[in-house]
């Protein structure tokens, strides 16, 4: 025997499977992180009680000021993140929603992420060293350089390595500071041939920039769009392509003399 249901009712039978999937879709996990601004550490000082820089086989400066390489961080990737979760950090400017595949492109195991991101940082300190000797033209001449920089990985803070040896060895170049006393912070892959790199995140890295103190951002030149969207209030972007054009840069800013680009 069937029985007619009246509208009311058939809207709710329609509504309940409905309902169901939304919050299916609400709770499901989706292939996403959400990250946010992260440490950042001069790399010119000390970062947890050792020093980031350690250079033996040549003399090395007294510097001033810093140069302060930045991070993100982000969800595990065993964190499954939820509809909920992105539409919230989607209309919020301290946090971004990026693809899980983009921060931890190894996979899903968190030793084997680990490893990989080691392995990142290791080769970017490796390339960092070899550009600013090559960039100082004393590759040859028996330099030891030591990076050490706990619990971060990745290849981002290249140029910030590069810069950090060239100011603690040859400054700009007349027996001032890179820095000019300031608080100058960045980021961007390194090659050996000194070329800089893209690296992603760039709006929470100068949010992290600023809120430690920096007045000065180095951004690849490729990422200048995206840190201008949502560029801190007293934050002045410094597009570069080269460890040269960044030296030149910070020169040009310490001087007062020639032309700093600007994005």
């Amino acid at each position: 025997m069937l029985t007619r249901l009246t509208r009311p009712q058939a809207l709710a039978v329609c509504a309940a499977p409905v309902a169901a999937l939304l919050a299916t879709a609400v709770l499901a996990p989706l292939p996403f992180s959400v990250a946010q601004p992260g440490m950042t550490a001069d790399v010119l000082g000390e970062n947890k009680g050792q020093q980031v820089i350690t250079i033996s086989g040549a003399d090395v400066r007294k510097t001033t000021g810093q140069l302060r390489m930045t991070t993100i961080e982000a969800t595990s990737p065993d964190t499954r993140v939820n509809l909920t979760q992105v539409i919230d950090s989607w209309f919020r400017t301290d946090e971004a929603v990026m693809p899980r595949d983009a921060v931890y492109p190894s996979g899903d195991d968190v030793q084997e992420i680990e490893q990989y991101n080691r392995k990142q940082m290791k080769e970017s300190q490796d390339e960092a060293t070899r550009a600013a000797l090559k960039y100082l033209g004393r590759e040859n001449e028996g330099i030891d350089v030591g990076l050490k920089l706990a619990d971060v990985g990745g290849p981002s803070a290249g140029l910030l390595f590069s810069l950090g040896i060239v100011d603690k060895l040859d400054g700009d170049g007349s027996g001032g500071d890179l820095t000019g006393g300031r608080v100058v912070a960045g980021t961007g892959t390194i090659d050996a041939g000194g070329r800089v790199g893209a690296v992603g995140g760039v709006p929470l890295k100068t949010q992290a920039a600023k809120r430690d103190g920096a007045t000065v951002f180095l951004v690849p030149r490729d990422e200048c769009g995206e840190a201008k969207a949502e560029l801190p209030k007293g934050l002045r972007l410094v597009p570069v392509t080269t460890l040269q054009g960044a030296v030149d840069a910070l020169v040009a800013l310490e001087k007062g003399t020639g032309k700093v680009p600007a994005c």
